[in-house]
Order: C-alpha cells, then structure tokens, then sequence
C-alpha cells in the first residue's frame, strides 16, 4: 500500500487504484480509507487455537494485519479452506476489528459470519479450519 504525505497533519491516506479499491498483495479488494494515525495499544496479539501453527501468538503491533494463505499476507496459513487474502485484522478508532476480505469460506466472529466487526478481549475468529483467540490490553 502506498502512504502519501499528510493533506491534514494526524491523516494518512491510502491511495487506491480507480473505483475505490486497491489491490492487497493482488489478491482481495480492500478499501480505501482515510484514518487518524494512531498508535495501536501495545499488548493486543491473536493467537492460533486450532490449525497447523497452534499455539502461535502474533502481536497486532500495526493498523492492519492481513491473513491468507498468498505470499503477500502479513500470516500466511497454507490450509485450502484459507483464502489468499481472507481476513485482516486491525485497529481504527479506537477499538480492535475483524473484516472479511471478500474470501470464500467467509469469517467468522465467536461463531456468527461477519463482514466486519469489533473484537473483544476472548473474542474467538474462525477463517476454514484456523481458529484464533484475540487478547486486548486492559
């Protein structure tokens, strides 16, 4: 993703290709979105319930934090049900969010498909077979 310089001191911009949408890793349609750059909460991480990495803890120490089985991902999962950008993970306004990329099988938050969703501390995503466990700071 390119990030130009500021229009508005605190503002990034993503810039996207025509329509409104950039091309993440060439794979999924992601939006363009114009947010405040924030720092994200220290100590907030997912980890691997269930699925080949179990176990696994991997902080969300960015903005945007992308899951698929493609090369591009931020965690790439090799398991067939893992689309090649499936979900992102991420932090904007505040607060944790979960959102589909577009991918097959969908994703889904503490058992309920979601497009898009706040995410709580033990709050349990579930992308084909690979399920994870969000942990937010207090």
């Amino acid at each position: 993703m390119n990030t130009r310089e500021p229009l508005h001191p605190g503002l990034r911009v993503r810039v996207a290709a025509a329509g409104g949408v950039e091309r993440a890793m060439g794979q999924a349609n992601v939006p363009t979105e114009i947010f405040e750059d924030r720092a994200v909460p220290a100590g907030a991480s997912v980890r691997v319930m269930r699925g080949f990495y179990e176990g696994l803890e991997l902080p969300l120490d960015r903005d945007w934090l992308v899951i698929g089985r493609g090369r591009g991902a931020d965690l790439v999962i090799f398991e067939p049900t893992i689309s090649r950008a499936h979900a992102a993970v991420g932090y904007r306004e505040g607060g944790f969010f979960v959102q589909d990329l577009g991918s097959t099988n969908g994703t889904f938050l503490n058992g309920s498909r979601r497009e898009r969703a706040r995410v709580s501390d033990g709050d349990e995503i579930q992308m084909g077979r690979l399920l994870l466990r969000v942990k937010l700071p207090d």
